[in-house]
Formats: C-alpha cells, sequence, structure tokens
C-alpha cells in the first residue's frame, strides 16, 4: 500500500507552539519595556548602592542597559519568529530553533549569576546587619531553598525548550514547513 504524506498539514504541536511564545513574547516585551522605564529612573542610585562588585555579576549590572535591551531584542525575535511559526514558515522554523537554543545557552550561563548574585547579597546584608544566630540559620536556609528552587526551574526550562527544538527538527514538523 502506498504511504501518502500529508505537506502542509498542520500540526497541533506547531500551532500550540507558536500561540504558548506569542503571548510569552508579548509578556516578555511588556516586561523589558517596563524594566527599561524603571532602570532609566533609577540606574543612578542602583549604581551607587550596589558598590564594586566582582566577576559576572559586576559585568551585568555595569551594563544593565545593554543587558535589558538585548532581552527586550530577544523577546521581538521571539515574537516575529513565532508568527512566522504560525504561518509555516520555513525560516520562521529555523530561527525559531536558533532563538530556543540562545535561550538555552543563556538561562545555562544565569544560573551562575544567579549563584554569583545571591551570594554577593547574602554575604553584604549578613555583614550589614547585626542578625542573632538562629535568624542568620533562618534566613540561609531560605537562601538555600531559594538557589535549589531557582536551580531546578532553569533545568526544567532548559529540558522543554530542548525538547521543543528537537521536536520542530523532527520529519513530520519539517513537512509542515514544505
Amino acid at each position: 500500500m502506498p504511504e501518502s504524506l500529508n505537506v502542509g498539514a498542520r500540526s497541533r504541536f506547531v500551532t500550540a507552539t507558536a500561540w504558548l511564545f506569542i503571548v510569552l513574547a508579548l509578556m516578555a516585551a511588556t516586561t523589558a519595556v517596563l524594566h527599561n522605564a524603571s532602570l532609566a529612573s533609577l540606574l543612578p542610585g542602583l549604581r551607587a548602592q550596589a558598590g564594586p562588585g566582582n566577576g559576572l555579576s559586576a559585568w551585568v549590572l555595569g551594563y544593565l542597559p545593554w543587558v535589558l535591551g538585548a532581552g527586550l531584542l530577544m523577546a521581538m525575535a521571539t515574537l516575529a519568529f513565532s508568527i512566522g511559526l504560525l504561518l509555516r514558515l520555513e525560516w520562521a522554523r529555523k530561527g525559531f530553533i536558533g532563538v530556543l537554543g540562545l535561550a538555552v545557552a543563556v538561562n545555562v550561563v544565569g544560573l551562575w549569576v544567579q549563584q554569583e548574585v545571591v551570594a554577593h547579597v547574602v554575604s553584604r546584608t549578613l555583614k550589614a546587619a547585626p542578625l542573632p544566630a538562629q535568624v542568620v540559620d533562618v534566613f540561609g536556609s531560605f537562601v538555600t531553598a531559594t538557589s535549589v528552587m531557582g536551580v531546578v526551574v532553569s533545568l526544567l526550562t532548559c529540558a522543554f525548550l530542548g525538547w521543543t527544538m528537537h521536536r520542530l527538527m523532527t520529519p513530520d514538523v519539517r513537512r509542515e514547513f514544505a
């Protein structure tokens, strides 16, 4: 029996992925615009309060307007590629896979930044405030739990994005874009 191919058939996966990332990109773009606006008004005080830092967190703080601008650019690129994915455009599928790969890389680097910033903030806070030992222990437990949850959420996000990338590269999905 001959095999029939449904070239151009629209799968629920691609449609759901496109709509999910359209909504997420719109929310990320809105958040990035608000962060850029608040940063413009708070940056002089923020730099003075942060003091000298070390490592990647100091670099991120020093280039925070550029980092937030890159976030806005990524949100807009994700929105454009998601709309193209919804329209089943091949260039959008390839671009979307690239954006997801970049998001995975940023999440992995973000784990390092997250741990470094938390350690820097916690050490400064504990040095500045005289706290009883019991309070320091409770505070340390909350910080540890928050750090662990941050790692778990980041790794789950990377796994989801990786699975989505893999699924977009399967032959069935690629046929939709032929």
